[in-house]
Parts: structure tokens; sequence; C-alpha cells
């Protein structure tokens, strides 16, 4: 959609009541306003199309919305030719963590994209003492965003049955799990995520998640999962996370929802098919899903196990395991050790056997995504192979693709590859479903150059907005907005957010619809998004005109409806 098109959905203030947009033009202003935001497009929110108009701030609340020049304070936000939303809600967020510690307690990656809420502890991670310290945490230093927590089905079942995973939990343990979930949900949880690709999820049979689903039902709790074989089983996957929804009588939602590798071109389709048949029996089922055409991120040598005992490689043990720093000498050492083994022809079939199987059944990246998933997307000195997946360049040089992965390896060049292929056609297909919401799957981000991480993590909500929006014309600017703000709001019970209404959170996004777009790419994924203007989290700035004020006015939310 182009800035003209915008501009011809802008319609007069006096409509505002028969669009729903909360427009409080026939009552008097307040007098006691903190400061008004003038002269913008109101984009509300929920679909409708943008009004001009005014929206004034008193209390951390959004206090009056109407008609230009009928309100008054102090001081104002100019936004003539800007577009005022609610704040962006990110459901699937890895940055609660680091914003938990006080350098970076701000989360500028996200504010730059006007995010002003995250919800962290997707995939299963977090068990309940884990959010019991990163809630205190979030309450004794402040944060820059509002955050949300899910309780995780990996991170209970870490806690309750320790290193023996590869197994049912006995009825004991089981209920141990189920007064973990209670407890998360006691702290304000919004509900149950799990990582069922992952260890230790992928232990767990589909009847404990049920059980462990059944928790949060009291609670009004939902269920967010990490699907359990994306690749391999993608649709039996996605049905996995609307049976377990539907068993235990509460909404679900398949996380960041794609059709990975060359063999599910397509299938999105099907998948599609099988969320809207749920629907249609009334089941809440919805998804969300990142604005790239590649999951997550690895340096080449991320995709290699080693198998314990195997001599000569500790180093690069070491650097798999996180035990030894990540330095050029390790990094050197750490491929001349792969190199010895990889002219070792029994080592290099047991690297082999681990990296493609894992260890004793466990987790491994080419066993859960495989070569068919894997897009090189960097290699600054290696121009030649970028965009190719790894079966393409084996099938090319005639060898067995694991020979493909070590040789590269030793080769020494810096090459970074997506571990989930998509094709674009496939982003499209799922970005314009209604029941779809955008997420990031991003952690913290810097605004350096560091070529480590996903661009998702500061660019996916300008992205979306600036590219297939804007440029793209794939949605409407309202219908965009609505994905990234009322859709999830209601979705996780946070009734006094994702709108732009009178007596609701004033957690406000002010962005350049003409300029809006993200700065981040698979060679620089860490550079800040441009566009946002201005944020209010909780009636207080914390960017204003494109710079970060410092203030961290962020609560710990939590679900506000059953």
């Amino acid at each position: 959609m182009t800035l003209l098109t915008m501009k011809r959905t802008i319609l007069p203030l006096g409509v505002c009541v028969l669009l729903s947009t909360g427009c409080d033009s026939a009552q008097p202003a307040p007098r006691d306003l903190t400061f008004i935001i003038v002269g913008g497009t109101i984009i509300d929110g929920t679909g409708t199309p943008g009004v001009l108009g005014d929206v004034g701030i008193a209390g951390g609340l959004i206090a009056w919305v109407g008609e230009s020049g009928q309100a008054t304070a102090s001081d104002t936000i100019d936004a003539t030719g800007l577009v005022i939303a609610p704040g962006f809600i990110d459901v699937h967020s890895h940055t609660s963590p680091q914003i938990a510690q006080e350098e970076f307690k701000l989360n500028e990656g996200v504010v730059r994209q006007g995010v002003t809420t995250v919800i962290g502890g997707p995939d299963g991670y977090f068990e309940a003492n884990t959010l019991r310290r990163l809630i205190a945490a979030h309450d004794s230093i402040g944060i820059g965003t509002n955050v949300g927590y899910y309780i995780g089905h990996n991170g209970v079942r870490r806690a309750v049955m320790g290193d023996d995973q590869k197994r049912a939990p006995t009825a004991e343990e089981l209920d141990a799990m189920r007064a973990q979930v209670r407890e998360g949900m006691e702290l304000g949880a919004l509900g149950l995520s799990t990582g069922l690709m992952y260890e230790p999820g992928m232990f767990g049979e589909t009847d404990e998640v049920i059980e462990l689903a059944k928790q949060v039902e009291p609670f009004g709790g939902i269920y967010d999962s990490h699907v359990r074989n994306p690749v391999h089983a993608f649709l039996e996957s996605d049905q996995e996370v609307i049976t377990i929804a539907e068993s235990a009588g509460i909404a679900g939602k398949i996380g960041h929802i794609k059709g990975v590798g060359l063999q599910n071109e397509g299938v999105i389709a099907d998948i599609i098919a099988l969320v809207e048949a749920a629907r249609d029996r009334g089941s809440e089922i919805v998804s969300d899903q990142y604005p790239y055409d590649g999951a997550a991120t690895a340096e080449i040598a991320g995709i290699v196990v080693v198998p314990p005992g195997m001599a000569g490689v500790s180093t690069m043990r070491g650097l798999l395991t996180g035990q030894v720093e990540p330095t050029p000498e390790s990094m050197t050492m750490a491929r001349s050790e792969v190199a010895a083994a990889a002219a070792d022809p029994a080592k290099w079939a047991a690297l082999k056997e681990a990296s493609e199987n894992g260890v004793d059944g466990g987790f491994a990246w080419l066993k859960a995504t495989g070569y068919t998933s894997m897009r090189i997307v960097s290699a600054p000195e290696r121009l030649d192979i970028v965009g190719r997946y790894l079966s393409e360049i084996a099938e090319t040089n005639g060898e067995d693709p694991f020979r493909t992965v070590t040789d590269l390896l030793v080769e020494g060049t810096p090459i970074n590859l997506t571990l989930g292929a998509i094709t674009e056609a496939d982003v499209r297909m799922i970005m314009v479903q209604p029941w779809n919401m955008i997420a990031s799957d991003g952690a913290w981000a810097d605004g350096s150059d560091s070529p480590d991480g996903h661009p998702r993590a500061a660019g996916t909500f300008a992205r979306f907005l600036g590219h297939y929006v804007r440029e793209e014309g794939v949605l409407s600017l309202e219908e965009a907005v609505r994905k990234i703000t009322s859709l999830p709001a209601d979705f996780l019970g946070l009734s006094g957010r994702g709108r732009i209404r009178a007596g609701l959170a004033a957690d406000i996004a002010v962005f350049d619809p003409a300029t809006i777009i993200d700065r981040s790419d698979w060679d620089y994924p860490n550079r800040f998004a441009a566009g946002v203007q201005h944020v209010l989290v909780n009636g207080v700035s914390v960017l204003s005109d494109g710079e970060m004020t410092g203030a961290a006015p962020g609560r710990v939310v939590k679900r506000s409806v059953n």
C-alpha cells in the first residue's frame, strides 16, 4: 500500500463513533491532561480506517480521543503526517532474560520498532522459580517495555525430573509438574508454553502436555507451542497444538508458524485449512509469524554435534557447550580440530552420526530440520554459495552433504545459515490470515554491526509495516496494525491494552508510515529500525523524537480476563 492509498482511508472525525475508534469528540476534553499527541492519523488497532485527531494522556492512561483543537495541555507531541497507533505487542520474545539486567533493561531494539509489550518464556523455557526471579528483577530495576510470561513445559519438566528425561513422568512427578504449572499461573503467567522440538520437551507425550494445559484453564490461560516436528511431520505437529488446546478447553497458538524446507513448499495451505476447520467448530486457534524467509540462524559450526568421548576436539566441544569463549584463537583451534577429525574416516563418521541423529536420541539441528531446510544467508568471502541450500551444494559437488558441512567448516571463512528456510510465497500466504499475528521470536539487539543473531530481533515490526504493507501492499495498514495490537491483546487477555481508546493504558507508538523500515539484515542483524518517532509505555515517553529518554516505566502484565 502506498502512502497515497493510506491517505485516502483517512475519514472526517465525525464518523468516529460509527467506526468504534473510541473517539470522545462528543465529550468535553478533560482539563487535567498530562500531554496531548496532536494532528496525527489515529489507527486505533481494531482494523477500522484511520481518522485525523488528537489523543490526550493523563495518569498513565488514554484520557481522551477526539477532534484536533478540542483539548489543551502544557506539553504536546506533534504527530502531523504520522500515525498514532497502540503500542505493538510481541507475543513471542526472547528479550526478557536480558532486560532483567540493569544495562539492558530499556529494551531499545524493540522500543525502536514501536513495541511496548513483550511476552517472554515461549518455547517452554521457564519454570516457576525462573518466573519469580525475573519478575523480582523487573520490579527492582524497572523495564523499558511491559513484559508478560508463559510458564513452560520444558522448564517444569526439568525442575521436576532432573537429568532423567528420556521417559514418561511417574504419577507423582506428573502431579508435581501440575503443581508447578499452577504455581506459574498464580505468579501471573498468561498460559502454558511448550518447545516440543527441543530437549526435554521432545520426550513428553501429547497426553502429558494435555494434563499440564488443563491446569491453566481455571485461570483463563492459553496454550502456546513451538511444535514438535515442523519439518518432517509438519501437518501432524500443528494438529497436535489443536488437539492439546481442545482437550484442555483453552485457546491455542501455533508459535512462529511456517513451512520449513524444500519438501514443505505449499503445505502451509493445508495448515490454514486445519486451523480454519478448528475455528469453524468453535475452537480459538491462532498463530504467530515472523516476516522473514528463514528461521533461526547459526554459524555452520553450530550444526555439528561432537559425540561424548571423542578425543582431539575439546575446543570445538567447549564452544558448542558454551564452556569455551568464542575468541578468534579458539575458533581457529576448533577448525583445526574438526579438520583433523574430518580427515579420520572413523571420527568423521562419528561426527556425522551425532550431528544427523543426536546423541542417544537427543536434539540435533540436522535431525530436526535437515540439509534441505538449511540455506546459507551470509558468507562475505563466498558469495557464490549465498542463497543456496546445503542439499543443493552437496548435490552439485556429488558428495555426502555432511562432507559439504565439514569442508566448509574447515575452510574457515565466516558462513551463517538459516536453520529453517521458508519460501516467500508461504510467508505471504500465512501473513494475510485474519487469525495470524506477527511476532519476532527475537532476542535482545544492540544496534551494532555485529554479524551475530537474526534480523528479526531488531527489525520484525518495522519490516512488517514498511516492506510488506507500504512497499508490497500485502495487506492494509489498518489490518496490519490490528495484527500487532488488538488481536494479540485479546488473545492474551490483556483487556486494558491494544487499542487507542479512552480508559485504556497509554501504550502508544507514533511512526511515519512513509519511512518506517527495518535496517537489520542477514549480514547486519542488529541494526536498529527506522521511522518510529515516539513511544509511550504506561503514559511515559520512552522514545521521544527518535531518541531514547532513559525512562523505564514498564510493568509485568498479567491476564486480566477469563
